[in-house]
């Protein structure tokens, strides 16, 4: 049997915060190995704890959620921790602030238990929680904020196919859809999938979609 998924729960709500690690702890394949109530103490016990998933709610005192997930899973960070966001305010600017602090999926507190289980055990895997009709819609609310940076006219390590994938993640295709469009097997997209995000060193297709807009390789 594989060693638990271990998880730290960060949220200043004691009676929410008890319900999360209730939940999480009851999972044979889970194990809550801290709770904190503010967003600093949540970065120094991760940073000691090295949990598999932090499960971090946006509006906490001391250091908000937000900065939280930068110091802890943000472009700079070193040793990044995945991060699951889970909040109680359904607010289209927070969704797309945690997927660019470095967020692996964003959830809200009212979901129900099972899709949160399933939430921390995808972002434990790599991947992103996020499917791809939500990450499809967040594209096309923001994708005119991601805006191309100075790095744009850098060259890619990427090679034309392997840009091409890029391009159809960036649309919001699934790696059936993909497979589809570009008539190869669901496991050579998946072969592709692995060399992008290691050759670009990103984390997940979330960020994968945000590197494609904002080095202009999506539109």
């Amino acid at each position: 049997m594989s060693a638990p998924i271990q998880v730290m729960v960060c949220d200043d709500q004691m009676l929410v915060r008890t319900g999360l690690v209730t939940i999480i702890d009851a999972q044979p394949d889970m194990a809550v190995v801290g709770e904190c109530a503010d967003g600093r103490t949540g970065v120094e016990l991760a940073r000691a704890l090295r949990p598999d998933v932090v499960v971090m709610d946006i509006r906490m005192p001391v250091l908000d959620g937000l900065e939280a997930t930068r110091l802890l899973a943000g472009a700079g960070a070193p040793d990044p921790v995945k991060v699951l966001v889970v909040t109680t305010f359904n607010l289209d600017e927070y969704v797309y602030d945690a997927l660019r602090a470095g967020a692996s999926g964003f959830l809200l507190k009212d979901a129900p238990p099972g899709r949160l289980l399933h939430g921390i055990r995808t972002v434990a895997t790599g991947a992103a929680l996020l499917d791809p009709e939500v990450t499809r819609q967040l594209i096309g609310r923001y994708a005119a904020r991601i805006r191309p940076t100075d790095h744009a006219a850098r060259p890619t390590p990427l090679t034309p196919r392997e840009l091409q994938v890029l391009r159809l993640i960036a649309d919001g295709l699934s790696n059936s859809e993909i497979a589809a469009a570009l008539v190869i097997s669901q496991e050579t997209v998946k072969t592709f999938v692995s060399r992008i995000l290691a050759k670009l060193q990103l984390r997940d297709r979330v960020q994968a979609v945000v590197y494609a807009y904002r080095h202009g390789l999506a539109t």
